[in-house]
């Protein structure tokens, strides 16, 4: 399967954020124990784009502000049609595994938590997504967005094989 690689760029974009995950870590010194926060967030302007990022830091809103400036440096466009996915596309990192599946307008995101903050960011409305293997949000989230970076719309394959729409339908 060929990779989707619109990689955009932040400028001009109006983003919004949500915050998936945030991790206390406990690092313990001599001195006693030092408490930082990392937090995974992801960004998109609800029409196509979206992007994730990790920050960490020893406050939660810097940790937060620290994700989404990442989070804008890694953003890639997805082909939303009417509201869900061009076709069923599984994707995976590391344990985690996600499958998402075109759904009928009025289904709405049924999607778990770390799943559904990406489709959402993306702009997607109606979609049927199942999440295997690993829970972890950081996974989940990285497996959502190489799933979604692999869809492909029918005119983008028509061009890549150079032929019409009506023979990428009829085959």
């Amino acid at each position: 399967m060929a990779q989707n690689s619109n990689k955009v760029k932040s400028v001009d974009i109006e983003l919004k954020d949500k915050l998936v995950a945030i991790n206390r870590v406990t690092k313990v010194t001599k001195g006693g124990r030092t408490f930082s926060f990392s937090a995974i967030v992801v960004v998109g302007n609800e029409n196509g784009v979206v992007g994730h990022g990790l920050g960490k830091a020893k406050e939660v809103t810097e940790a937060i502000s620290k994700g989404i400036d990442d989070a804008k440096k890694n953003l890639i466009k997805v082909p939303v049609i009417n509201g869900t996915v061009p076709h069923l596309q599984k994707g995976k990192y590391s344990g985690a595994k996600v499958m998402l599946k075109p759904a009928s307008h009025g289904t709405g995101v049924i999607a778990g938590g770390a799943m559904r903050a990406v489709l959402e960011s993306v702009g997607i409305t109606d979609v049927l997504a199942k999440s295997q293997g690993s829970s972890n949000p950081h996974n989940v989230v990285k497996a959502t967005i190489s799933a979604l970076a692999e869809m492909r719309d029918a005119a983008t394959i028509a061009r890549q094989r150079g032929v019409s729409m009506d023979k990428v339908f009829n085959g």
